[in-house]
């Protein structure tokens, strides 16, 4: 990964809905213009994003989705309103922000829900995507969202058993992510707090197959906790506000679209089929497999993503 580099501009825009949308642009001012795309939904965007891009070659963006990092309002509230923070609201606020700072096209490089949102966003507007870089690509299906909260109890049977049992006992056998999303909604402040400390105990869990795997320290923070369960939850009871299976029924869209996906074999929050699927019926997509890898950046993962930016910078 490239050295730590700090922005040299940044910003809230307002997208509308009483939403202010934080960016930050660093790098090349002149260089090909590429938008980092965060996970979660909910973790913002943070310097690892800057660290990927050659900042020579390229004018890096980054920006916290709607109600996370340093956006504003802020999903720790309870009192935010969730019904203005969906797909349709993030792909018109993509929109904003590249108009707002002038780009024509742009290369776009998501992880985990940030590759779903960049799949969205390229589909819906191929003519101003040059490029796609994505890891741990998921694409937000029902299968995926069951698969992460319920089928994968059987890697981690007792973890499960916890986080399943943390919902009351009528929702125990029904759509997880809707209970969880009830609870980190409930008016006692007590019972959101054990809702959110249950969920991210298992998102510690689900994404630790690797080897060497050390708990996320950002889960420590309460403000943080609160608002990435609320937004998670949100999105995942509601199938990311997308038909189901659509990202792979439209990988045909994304057609003279260059693209490379990175995935770890031993990403079992987002198992490599997901992105084997997509490049069947993308034919400008190349899937690389890194052996020793799970969910997120780590062993080599990282360093295949910068390889393919750097490609894309020469060519």
């Amino acid at each position: 990964m490239y050295p730590p580099i700090e922005p040299y501009a940044h910003g809230l825009l307002d997208v509308g809905d009483g939403q202010r949308i934080y960016w930050e642009t660093c790098g090349n001012p002149d260089g090909r213009p590429a938008l980092a795309v965060h996970g979660g939904p909910g973790s913002g965007a943070t310097a690892f994003w800057r660290r990927l891009f050659d900042p020579a070659a390229y004018r890096i963006v980054l920006f916290d989705q709607r109600g996370c990092g340093r956006s504003t309002p802020h999903a720790s509230d309870p009192a935010v309103d969730l019904s203005v923070n969906t797909t349709a609201h993030l792909l018109a606020d993509m929109e904003r922000l590249r108009e707002h700072l002038g780009i024509g096209r742009w290369l776009l490089c998501g992880a985990s829900w940030g590759s779903s949102l960049s799949l969205a966003y390229a589909q819906r507007h191929p003519d101003r995507v040059s490029a796609l870089a994505l890891f741990s690509v998921v694409a937000n299906t029902r299968r995926e969202i069951d698969w992460v909260t319920r089928d994968m109890g059987r890697i981690f049977p007792q973890e499960w058993a916890r986080f399943r049992d943390g919902v009351p006992e009528a929702d125990r056998d029904g759509d997880l992510p809707t209970a969880y999303a009830r609870l980190v909604n409930d008016p006692d402040p007590a019972v959101r707090e054990r809702a959110e400390i249950d969920w991210c105990d298992w998102e510690d869990v689900h994404v630790s197959l690797a080897g060497g795997f050390k708990p996320s320290p950002r889960y420590a923070d309460p403000v943080f906790r609160a608002a990435f369960v609320r937004i998670v939850t949100h999105y995942w009871s509601n199938l990311g506000f997308m038909p189901d299976g659509q990202l792979l029924r439209d990988a045909g869209k994304l057609a003279g679209i260059p693209g490379v996906l990175v995935q770890g074999r031993l990403d079992v929050s987002g198992p490599p089929d997901i992105a084997w699927q997509l490049t069947r019926d993308w034919p400008d997509a190349r899937l690389e497999i890194v052996e020793s890898g799970g969910h997120g950046s780590g062993h080599g993962v990282g360093e295949r993503v910068v390889a393919a930016l750097d490609a894309f910078a020469r060519g």
